[in-house]
């Protein structure tokens, strides 16, 4: 449950200013996100001129803002294989390993350098939608890098 004293309708931005905030739109990372173990609230910002980004918004630091482009849009093939662990803080059956876009939401963090932007895919943000809760998780399953380069052409705004 979201605490208390951090229930607010509308949520501070430092790149978008004040953007309203939905009750269920709160994602929350029980262990913290790697970096960051004290921050463990997050929201999802998606604005249509930035498409296909999601800028995955600190709700308790304004500062703190990942820069995030859904998995298949860095790899269409990509595949995910997460451990029981990670199944476990998502509420997901073990049975299974889930699939992206119905059992789950699959970001990469995007490193913006000079020389190129990179997508994080060997520890994508793992999102359960029915739950709302997140971790960033290893992928176990594939040969993937901390640092895929985009293609050139990409459409993206960055």
């Amino acid at each position: 449950m979201y605490p208390p004293a951090m229930r607010p309708t509308v949520m501070q931005t430092k790149y978008f200013g004040e953007l309203p905030l939905a009750e269920d739109a709160k994602i929350e990372f029980p262990c913290g996100v790697p970096g960051f173990p004290d921050r463990r609230w997050f929201a999802a910002v998606r604005l249509p001129r930035t498409d296909p980004l999601v800028f995955l918004q600190s709700l308790e630091d304004s500062n703190l803002c990942f820069v995030t482009l859904p998995a298949a849009h860095a790899d269409p093939d990509y595949r995910l294989q997460l451990s029981e662990e990670d199944l476990r803080r998502l509420n997901l059956p073990h049975s299974r390993q889930p699939t992206i876009g119905r059992d789950v939401q699959c970001l990469a963090v995007l490193a913006i350098r000079e020389e190129g932007t990179t997508a994080n895919l060997l520890a994508p943000l793992v999102i359960n939608p029915k739950t709302m809760k997140a971790v960033q998780a290893v992928n176990s399953g594939a040969e993937y890098s901390h640092q895929c380069q985009l293609l050139q052409g990409a459409e993206l705004c960055l």
